[in-house]
């Protein structure tokens, strides 16, 4: 358990850990089996009829969204405990630092660098992001390192449609987030719990996956500050560490990219991270959760998925590799 140390103290990045279908198999499949070529198709005449409509709200505002068939017939959490109840270390490392001090976070204006090995690099603004393709509603699993886990309504679309506008080259090879760190906007970064900026990554194949979403909103209006606004990442079969918020910058990359916690902790946090009840971690067992605002702490816990319960439409993206050595 945490200990609140802001100022007095500063835990050792080994002493904390981060928070973290129904569906037409078809279509997921599918556009599983279009994998790295995703990005290279050309948009239908829809889409960019019904992107170049859209609306751009002001911050907090309602975003037009369409449902997704990628999305869980769970129940979703609750909005409250959905934004009270987070980490986000660049706010601090409790719970309810996040909602508490991220009130000082300027999500406008924002842009976001896509850079790297790709054919066609440039800054997007953040409402260039909004409108760059229809936004969807995603009700996704989201499970936390930690041990609890959220069914969270996401606001975004693929980030293969972002990918597939900048022409990633034959040398990239992975996707590289990198976070916000402001030191007037994030209290937070004055510790020295992680080197700062915090940054993730994915495979590049992953980073083209379906599942995996340019994230701007959440339970149907634009991302609060505590939830990582205004973009982050969605990785939804991955513990929730992966899924960087108020991104700044995209790098594609031959290389695998540091990861923050990688760097901290590498004999907790492996690059690949992605749920599995098999690999405990160092100090506690993955094999079950608590499902924040449902399960209470004398109630049974629920048997941890694979893949977080995304194996059919991720599984195969790990075909031969040692997922236990491939942490």
């Amino acid at each position: 358990m945490l200990l609140r140390s802001r100022i007095r103290h500063e835990p050792l990045p080994s002493e904390i850990t981060p928070r973290r279908l129904y569906q037409n198999r078809r279509t997921v499949l599918q556009a599983a089996a279009a994998g790295l070529a995703y990005w290279s198709m050309a948009g239908s005449a829809h889409a960019q009829s019904s992107a170049s409509r859209a609306t751009v709200p002001a911050a907090g505002g309602k975003l037009q969204t369409r449902p997704s068939t990628l999305s869980t017939m769970e129940k979703p959490t609750s909005y409250k405990d959905v934004t009270t109840y987070n980490n986000f270390y660049e706010f601090g490392t409790e719970k309810d630092d996040p909602v508490t001090y991220s009130k000082t976070l300027r999500p406008r204006p924002w842009t976001v660098s896509v850079e790297g090995a790709v054919a066609r690099p440039r800054v997007f603004d953040i409402d260039e992001l909004l409108k760059l393709a229809p936004l969807e509603e995603r009700i996704y699993r989201m499970r936390c390192v930690e041990g609890w886990s959220m069914v969270i309504p996401w606001v975004g679309y693929p980030l293969a449609e972002l990918m597939r506008r900048v022409e990633p080259t034959g040398n990239a090879k992975y996707v590289e987030f990198v976070t916000l760190a402001d030191r007037g906007q994030m209290p937070g970064i004055r510790s020295s719990v992680l080197a700062w900026p915090y940054i993730e990554g994915l495979r590049i194949d992953e980073a083209a996956n379906p599942l995996t979403l340019l994230t701007m909103g959440l339970y149907g209006e634009a991302l609060p500050n505590q939830n990582g606004a205004p973009v982050r990442i969605v990785v939804p079969w991955k513990y929730g560490f992966k899924s960087g918020k108020s991104l700044v910058k995209i790098r594609f990359t031959e290389q695998q990219p540091m990861t923050s916690w990688r760097r901290a902790a590498p004999h907790e946090y492996g690059f690949y991270s992605n749920v599995n009840p098999d690999v405990a971690h160092p100090r506690w067992s993955q094999a079950t959760e608590r499902r924040i605002g449902e399960d209470g702490f004398l109630q049974r816990k629920r048997k941890t998925l694979p893949f977080n319960g995304y194996a059919e439409q991720v599984a195969s993206l790990y075909a031969g590799m040692d997922l236990v050595k491939n942490y």
